[in-house]
């Protein structure tokens, strides 16, 4: 079972990062709708690191990826 001050601290911590970075939750509200990755969409990931270091990768999305995902939403807490 989860401390309940735990969650609150989570929660406060939660609200201090979409106030730090309000474009974030709304893009991740925009790619989970119905339909925008499906099978055969391509993630890109793009890393720079303070002294100008870049790191990139990029995956194509699969079947299996899709079930992974809605496996993992069907987990309740």
């Amino acid at each position: 079972m989860t401390n309940p001050m735990e969650l609150m601290k989570l929660l406060s911590m939660w609200n201090t990062f979409k106030s730090n970075h309000p474009k974030f939750p709304k893009f991740m509200a925009a790619a989970s709708s119905p339909g925008v990755i499906t099978e055969g969409t391509i993630l890109e990931m793009k890393i720079t690191t303070p002294d100008g270091k870049n790191l990139e990768t990029n995956l194509k999305i699969t079947a299996s990826d899709l079930e992974l995902v809605q496996q993992l939403k069907n987990i309740k807490p």
